[in-house]
């Protein structure tokens, strides 16, 4: 009987900083495991330090981030991942721009990132890195400036980044407001409008400059740009929706998602009927719904809203309803790509969901404006191109919906119109992509670099943060001719007495506390989630394994009595013999280094299943001969220039 090989390998610095999930999934490394640590420790203004530390944007990420750490959480795989995007809002709104301690003191924040201490994973995106290679964040009067177009989250960080290097940004936006897609795309239930003034404070602060109202290509050309500055980023956010092919999509009374969201963030809200209808399955179209059912009530309607139930008697009773919205998606609920959370609390709000469902066509009335849509009922087939399965009509099965309005949320689109004359040695791939390297958002035009998702198509926000101080970085070796790299210096420290809360293992993950779906529906205003409360958050911190502690093996020491397997609760922990290991070649050295016939009867090992280990520290308890210990593994990387 042929017995199963053990696919092994031997730890190293990559190996270790791979354990702890959260902190490799970030895309700005940000080492959730030690802050969320730090809030079960009690130590709320550490926990906010060490959130802030690589991010810019932080107190925003603990309202929108799509969270990525917790998607890669360790406890996920058992009883659901600790709620790391909420217990950031948690400490923010203890410590962070949106508390009372530093809204009249930003650089008093800056200072505090400086002086943090060494006890937890630093990446080199860490804000500690940078300040101890500038000092203290001075702009000359003689630095080199950089304009960027869009202060959404990349350019935004870029411009953050920017300032500590001692480079004056200048951020153009084409808006009244600043923020992009994070003021004019997000709705304000989501994330409050006085959170991102205090964000943007900060960078303000640091050196940056705004103008508003400034649209690249019509007030300022993107030639003149160019000269004006050292380097340009273009850092715009797809904030124009994707066209329709949906026939009737030109009637009256139907709006993109994006330009919708836009409208109602600038308090121009159209006015909408009784009935809507939004086409879409993601983020956009979820606001998008959320949106239509909170703008415009009965009393601001007058005489318009009257007019509509002087249609039919049916729709007289949606006066004591209020707004009915309904969701067209032609796949399944689980192909959804919209947050999950997003489209509980839609459902919990009344909106409708038509799931296997196609719009067919939007009928008009004989004005000219919407009537309805015609549908089509779905069913789903083989897997496409996108990874999931391809939907495809049911025969026969076409219905109408009646609406007054139609919001299509299918998609967003990039303006790069902008771009124009004089800038033939900027490669294009397609008049909406600038062809440019994804990690450093370099193009061909050696002072033109790009950010956020124009650099590497949509993802989320903090992807946008992330590119935005990547494209910071290499700008800053361009204009000083030196090249940045990482050093990284990690250590691993015994814990004497290590222990767990009891019961850790078992405390349940819970839903971000909310408002009542009633009394969210009030007002656009009314930020829906609550956040967490100190028991909460205190108890929710808890539910962390730790991924930085690790079982340390002493080969030495080891009896190979198999104890330490006899106790794992979760059965990670294997005593094997060498010839069912499948290593790499510096695995079988070092069997053949310790054992001079490793076929030998009674030669063997102990391997470890990673994925399983909740960190309980059983193993190293039971060990007779303390061959087993209980490490923290820490890191730092620094920057090296060379040049």
């Amino acid at each position: 009987m042929r017995q199963e090989k053990y696919k092994v390998q031997i730890p190293d610095i990559d190996y270790w900083k791979r354990q702890i999930k959260c902190q490799d999934a970030c895309p700005v490394h940000t080492d959730s495991r030690a802050y969320v640590c730090a809030i079960a420790a009690g130590d709320y203004e550490k926990a906010y330090l060490i959130a802030r530390g690589p991010n810019p944007l932080a107190s925003i990420c603990g309202r929108i981030c799509g969270a990525p750490c917790e998607a890669a959480c360790r406890r996920e795989d058992f009883d659901g991942a600790v709620s790391i995007r909420a217990l950031k809002r948690f400490v923010s709104e203890k410590f962070g721009m949106e508390s009372e301690q530093y809204d009249k003191h930003p650089l008093g924040l800056i200072d505090r990132l400086g002086a943090r201490q060494h006890d937890d994973c630093r990446d080199f995106e860490d804000i500690s890195h940078l300040l101890k290679g500038f000092k203290r964040p001075v702009i000359s009067a003689d630095a080199p400036t950089v304009g960027i177009c869009g202060s959404g989250p990349a350019g935004l960080a870029t411009a953050h980044d920017l300032c500590l290097m001692g480079i004056k940004p200048i951020i153009y936006e084409m808006e009244p407001v600043l923020g992009g897609m994070l003021t004019v795309g997000i709705p304000e239930y989501r994330l409050p409008r006085d959170l991102i003034r205090a964000e943007l404070e900060v960078i303000l602060s640091l050196g940056a400059e705004a103008v508003n109202n400034c649209l690249v290509g019509r007030d300022v050309s993107f030639p003149e740009l160019r000269k004006r500055h050292d380097a340009v980023v273009v850092a715009v956010g797809a904030k124009r929706s994707r066209a329709s092919l949906i026939p009737g999509s030109d009637a009256q009374g139907v709006f993109g998602g994006v330009e919708f969201l836009r409208e109602v963030s600038l308090e121009n809200a159209p006015r909408l009927g009784p009935r809507v209808v939004v086409i879409g399955g993601g983020d956009a179209a979820m606001d998008s719904a959320r949106t239509a059912l909170r703008v415009g009530t009965e009393d601001e309607e007058g005489d318009q809203w009257e007019e509509y139930l002087a249609i039919d008697a049916a729709r007289s009773a949606m006066r004591l309803k209020g707004r009915e919205i309904n969701i067209l998606y032609r796949r399944s609920r689980e192909e959804m790509p919209a947050n999950q959370a997003e489209i509980r609390e839609a459902q919990e709000e009344g909106i409708q969901f038509h799931l296997l469902t196609a719009p067919v066509s939007i009928e008009k009335n004989e004005s000219g404006a919407v009537r309805g849509v015609w549908c089509q009922k779905m069913k789903l087939g083989a897997t496409d191109a996108s990874g999931r399965k391809r939907p495809i009509p049911v025969e026969g099965s076409d219905y109408f919906l009646a609406c007054d309005n139609v919001i299509l949320a299918v998609g967003q689109s990039f303006d790069l119109s902008f771009i124009g004359a004089g800038c033939e040695d900027l490669q294009m791939t397609d008049p909406e992509h600038i062809t440019c390297d994804p990690m450093t958002g370099a193009t061909s035009a050696a002072d033109v670099f790009v950010a956020g998702d124009l650099a590497h198509g949509p993802r989320l926000m903090i992807d946008a943060i992330a590119s935005g101080k990547r494209a910071a970085r290499k700008i800053y070796a361009h204009l000083k001719k030196k090249i940045v790299a990482p050093r990284t210096i990690d250590s691993h420290e015994t814990i004497n007495q290590y222990h767990r809360e009891w019961g850790y293992e078992s405390l349940p993950r819970e839903s971000v506390p909310a408002l009542p779906p009633e009394e969210r529906k009030k007002s656009p205003s009314l930020v829906v989630e609550t956040g967490f409360s100190e028991t909460q958050g205190l108890r929710q911190a808890h539910r962390c394994l730790n991924c930085a502690v690790n079982t340390i093996f002493d080969s030495r020491k080891c009896i190979l009595c198999g104890g330490c397997a006899d106790v794992c609760p979760q059965h990670c922990l294997k005593l094997v013999s060498f010839d069912r290991l499948q290593g790499n070649e510096a695995v079988d050295l070092l069997i053949q280094a310790r054992v001079e016939d490793p076929s030998s009867v009674g030669g063997g090992a102990i391997i470890k299943d990673e994925s399983i280990c909740i960190r309980c520290g059983l193993c190293a308890q039971r060990c007779p001969v303390g061959a087993i210990t209980m490490e923290t593994f820490n890191f730092k990387e620094e920057w090296i220039y060379e040049g």
